[in-house]
């Protein structure tokens, strides 16, 4: 399902036009952006899910091209944590 498909729909199940539900979308989805990266602030959805920030240590990895080691920083990477009745309807 795409952004589109997710406008139309909740255009069609609630009756307002798909302009208003499109800009109401993409304010959501910078909202979450914004949360996480900016604020640092995890975004909380009952009955949902979780926008959360998980954190990365420190690695050493490989170039095998150059047989060299490179050092790979801490940092944060979004992640989605479903709820557990997201989850249950989904199993079902």
């Amino acid at each position: 399902m795409t952004k589109a498909d997710i406008v139309n729909e909740i255009s069609r199940k609630t009756g307002i036009d798909k302009s208003t539900v499109l800009t109401t979308v993409e304010a959501f989805m910078d909202t979450v952006k914004e949360s996480l990266t900016t604020n640092e602030e995890n975004v909380y959805l009952r009955g949902f899910g979780s926008f959360i920030l998980k954190k990365r240590a420190q690695k050493t990895a490989r170039n095998i091209s150059k047989n060299t080691t490179i050092i790979i920083e801490e940092h944060n990477i979004p992640a989605f944590k479903p709820a557990k009745v997201f989850v249950d309807a989904v199993k079902k």
